[in-house]
């Protein structure tokens, strides 16, 4: 886990505190010798912050207004701090299926571009995501960023400079959908079939067998999503690590080594 600095740090304490709803929308935040004091930090900090803040539509400053806390249709949900300060305070359902629906968007166009477009080199990076994907099935590990890398390589290989500069964005969000496939029993298993599927379709060259293969792939997530939401178990926070598998057992499922917390029973 990347050590932030003293900039970050306060970064991340101000925009956990918006984002939690301490300061609510149209509020203003305290005024600078009150963070200073509060947070430990100079002005010169606390001012830098904001402008951070700013840029990533959390506040708004001007004349005779101060700086106040903006709704969240104006929060840059692509920003990967945002998401992550989300996923402290808690994922809702709408959010969610708002990153299903744009992956089903998004995700098909970019591979049927890949399955055009794609560099040697291009399938080089996704076979050895691939294969930690695999590895991590078979011996044990990190599963969901050799799974991020994958999706990140098929988006980067349709070579179009917006969809490439979203993939790096939308690295937080993805990152959330995996870790709710992984804790399924059996998730990780069974959906390598279904990534080999769409990486065999992009080596040979065939746009639509490769939208179809990746659609199967996103709708199958999305099962997965909703079945842990109906479930009731807590969501994967991003601050965190992501969970490791287990070495396949004497039946062949892998298994997160981290189930974050127990199944609680419905009222």
């Amino acid at each position: 886990m990347t050590i932030k600095n003293v900039h970050g740090n306060t970064v991340d304490l101000l925009g956990e505190d918006i984002v939690g709803g301490r300061y609510p929308v149209g509020a203003a935040i305290p005024p600078e010798p009150l963070l200073c004091e509060q947070l430990g930090v100079s002005r010169t900090v606390v001012r830098e912050a904001v402008k951070s803040l700013v840029a990533k539509g959390l506040l708004v400053t001007g004349p005779k207004l101060g700086t106040r806390v903006l709704p969240e249709e104006h929060w840059n949900w692509f920003d990967p701090d945002v998401v992550v300060w989300q996923s402290k305070i808690g994922f809702t359902r709408e959010f969610l299926r708002d990153l299903q629906e744009l992956r089903r968007v998004v995700e098909p166009a970019a591979v049927r571009l890949a399955a055009e477009r794609a560099t040697p080199e291009d399938i080089a990076g996704i076979e050895t995501a691939y294969a930690g994907m695999k590895a991590a099935i078979e011996l044990g590990g990190d599963y969901v960023t050799h799974d991020l890398r994958f999706h990140q390589g098929l988006l980067r290989a349709c070579h179009n400079r917006m969809v490439i500069q979203m993939s790096k964005a939308l690295g937080a969000l993805l990152r959330t959908a995996f870790e709710l496939s992984t804790s399924r029993p059996d998730g990780p298993a069974n959906s390598l079939p279904l990534h080999r599927a769409v990486l065999d379709a992009v080596i040979a060259r065939a746009p639509a067998r490769a939208e179809k293969a990746i659609l199967v792939l996103i709708d199958g997530a999305g099962e997965d999503i909703e079945a842990v939401l109906a479930s009731r178990r807590k969501l994967p926070s991003l601050a965190l690590p992501a969970p490791r598998l287990k070495a396949r057992g004497a039946r062949g499922a892998a298994r997160p080594t981290v189930p974050t917390t127990p199944w609680p029973k419905a009222p």
